[in-house]
């Protein structure tokens, strides 16, 4: 019988090693796993490669794994804003290697890994240090930089509902990044506000079918 429950965090995010890459979903706190984040923190790996849409938010979630000294780079598309201040400290004193990715470079290059995709050509970025030691290439008279796509070994994200298979739907806009981070990572870790029997998700409306998912925790109700 296929059950991808696991009864708590600790085995959720059991055997995540040094030096792994780490996809954490969510929109700032929006999606964001908090809950598989803190129990990443008390795993107690280190040397990470994680990448997120942002940089951390306060002093919780990406921020307190950033806080904690476990990340070794991040990839990300929006490093600074007006509470990021944990991450700017951490890059101002070279405690951390970023990767800027425009949003939409990001968001494709998690999902051509997950699409097999070996790499695309996008325009944005052409021109700046962003495509420094890049392929280019002229098509229609339009100047593009290749791109490659992003692979993990491990993905953090939440939704609101799942089952025993790996099924998952999301809360609005709390899906964001999460269903092309569970593609593009080799085992995908799902926290949902509810566990469902079989049957109960309608399948016209699961966005994550569960082969794309390894491990559900079951982390309580509320608002996502």
């Amino acid at each position: 019988m296929v059950n991808k429950i696991v009864p708590d965090l600790a085995q959720a995010v059991a055997g995540i090693s040094d030096g792994a890459t780490i996809m954490i979903g969510g929109f700032g706190n929006a999606g964001m796993p908090k809950a598989l984040i803190d129990a990443l923190i008390q795993q107690g790996a280190r040397e990470l490669t994680i990448v997120n849409n942002n940089a951390g938010n306060g002093d919780t979630g990406l921020a307190a794994l950033l806080a904690a000294g476990r990340v070794r780079k991040i990839i990300c598309s929006f490093p600074r804003q007006s509470d990021s201040h944990v991450f700017d400290a951490l890059y101002r004193s070279g405690k951390v290697e970023l990767e800027l990715t425009p949003q939409g470079n990001l968001a494709e290059r998690i999902r051509a890994a997950g699409s097999g995709i070996g790499g695309f050509f996008s325009p944005t970025g052409y021109g700046t240090l962003l495509a420094e030691g890049k392929e280019t290439r002229v098509i229609n008279g339009r100047h593009y930089v290749l791109e490659s796509p992003i692979h993990a070994d491990y993905a953090l994200i939440k939704a609101l509902k799942g089952d025993r298979w790996g099924n998952l739907v999301y809360r609005k806009a709390a899906r964001n990044f999460g269903p092309i981070m569970a593609m593009a990572a080799k085992c995908a870790i799902a926290e949902v506000s509810e566990v469902v029997a079989l049957g109960d998700l309608d399948p016209e409306v699961i966005v994550t079918p569960g082969i794309f998912v390894q491990r559900i925790v079951q982390v309580g109700g509320g608002a996502q």
